[in-house]
């Protein structure tokens, strides 16, 4: 009897295929995406206290490695895990090693990096163990690339080990590389999975919400990025003016997500899989990054120009978030299905992110810039809507 009450709760990996097609997201995943935005905070807090090129080369690789980490672990349970004690000993494992490299983020490209690079190679060894105990099990077509793939996370391992005993410098070069080449060998392994196994390699409702839910989680982000800069500075009404068109940002880069992509289904084939894994990396980062560039933002309210490093990450940052979230839109199913409702805004999308790119040189006062952002992402949202409501208007017409 105890046996079978063990086998219970203890089950093997799922074999690719067998998982859902429809379910909820679990607690046990929702935790486990907490304490990854925990670390993307804490990176995003270092930028906001070091607004400068360094700076931003020093987030965007510590974030691209964090990110991959967690894709590891999101995918891994997607493909072959259950809500069952061993699926939480897995998430437990990987959180133990992701507590303490939160901790070294804040100066991972100074005193910290050794640090970082040692428990980050903890964690992608963690996660080549865990890829390899489920490829065990996989069926033989999956055998070479499931192989292959084990192999190389182990490799990220081994590269992260030996960057400790480089200077930082080259060891940010390294960490920014080896984030460019894992997505390169993500691709190449996905590539040589069978044809027949297309529709196992594609995003579930249950993916598409984890992917959508980090977006969530992260924009959290901005408006932690406003109470920082509030709380940093004696309240007037301008700097609490500031603040408030901050949040609408925010809320922009909320709303043109989850009104153009978030809400609505990938295309099963493997590229626009890919696409839309690849192109969350670089969104999920700007909206981090945004919101570090606000606590600068509302702390220079007074300002007669808004600081260069600051509109250089806002301003571009909106553009990203314009143009990205249209690249995700052209592998929906409904953009296939229904384009003339799309066009229009993805049109009006791509010249709002062309407005916001010259708006960076020219830095108006804070409150002058937060506003035009604001408008710039607004426009594209009208003009969704109404064209939205003139096919409606025709279509129920006699």
């Amino acid at each position: 009897m105890t046996k079978r009450k063990g086998h219970r709760l203890w089950h093997p990996p799922r074999v690719p295929g067998e998982q859902p097609q429809q379910r909820v997201v679990g607690h046990l995943e929702l935790f486990y995406d907490q304490v990854v935005v925990v670390l993307v905070g804490q990176a995003a807090h270092h930028l906001a206290g070091h607004l400068t090129w360094s700076g931003v080369g020093e987030f965007a690789a510590v974030f691209a490695l964090v990110w991959i980490a967690w894709l590891n672990g999101t995918v891994h349970h997607e493909l072959h895990g259950r809500e069952d004690v061993r699926g939480r000993v897995l998430f437990l494992v990987q959180i133990l090693v992701l507590v303490p490299l939160g901790a070294f983020i804040p100066k991972a490209g100074g005193e910290n990096g050794v640090k970082f690079a040692v428990d980050a190679g903890i964690l992608f060894a963690v996660l080549a163990v865990i890829w390899m105990l489920a490829a065990r099990r996989n069926p033989p077509a999956w055998h070479v690339p499931s192989r292959l793939y084990v192999t190389l996370t182990a490799g990220r391992a081994v590269v992260l080990f030996a960057s400790a005993f480089l200077p930082p410098g080259a060891r940010l070069l390294v960490w920014g590389l080896l984030a460019a080449a894992s997505l390169v060998e993500i691709a190449v392994v996905i590539a040589l999975f069978p044809h027949g196994q297309t529709e196992v390699l594609c995003f579930t409702d249950a993916l598409r919400e984890r992917f959508g839910l980090l977006i969530i989680i992260v924009l959290g982000e901005v408006l932690t990025g406003v109470v920082t800069g509030l709380s940093d500075e004696p309240i007037s009404a301008l700097n609490l003016t500031v603040a408030i068109v901050a949040v609408l940002v925010g809320f922009g880069a909320w709303w043109t997500y989850f009104d153009f992509a978030g809400h609505y289904r990938p295309r099963r084939t493997r590229v626009v899989t890919l696409q839309w894994m690849f192109t969350h990396l670089p969104l999920t980062r700007t909206v981090a990054a945004m919101g570090a560039a606000i606590v600068s933002l509302v702390e220079h309210a007074h300002d007669r120009r808004t600081p260069a490093a600051t509109a250089w990450v806002l301003c571009p940052g909106v553009a990203i978030v314009l143009s990205l979230t249209m690249l995700l839109v052209t592998g929906l199913e409904v953009w296939h299905r229904d384009r003339e409702r799309y066009l229009p805004a993805v049109r009006t999308c791509l010249a709002m992110a062309l407005a916001a790119l010259a708006l960076g040189p020219a830095r108006p006062a804070p409150l002058v810039l937060a506003v035009v952002l604001v408008v710039l992402l607004a426009i594209p949202w009208a003009v969704a809507v109404t064209r939205r409501m003139a096919l409606d208007d025709e279509t129920t017409t006699p």
